[in-house]
């Protein structure tokens, strides 16, 4: 992965601006490590929803909340692509 740095003109030295620019920028890092770790909790999730379903078929019962987690999969994906 690359560190991108935001460089700033001798005449434009903003040090505040920067910092801001390059802490906005680094949140991306962040956001990616925790999207990825998310994957071994969804599949302990649907294991855990298949068990479940195996143990009580006659059930109707929510285990975990998928349709939840769609909207707010689908919050994320407006907030990306505006």
């Amino acid at each position: 992965m690359y560190k991108y740095k935001l460089k700033s003109k001798i005449n434009e030295a903003d040090p505040n601006r920067i910092e801001f620019q390059n802490r906005r920028i680094d949140a991306f890092k962040a956001i990616e490590s925790r999207l990825n770790s998310l994957y071994p909790a969804i599949d302990r999730a649907k294991e855990e929803t298949i068990a479940y379903y195996k143990e009580h078929p006659e059930s109707y019962a929510v285990v975990t909340p998928t349709d939840l987690i769609m909207e707010y999969l689908n919050d994320i994906e407006e907030l990306l692509n505006k």
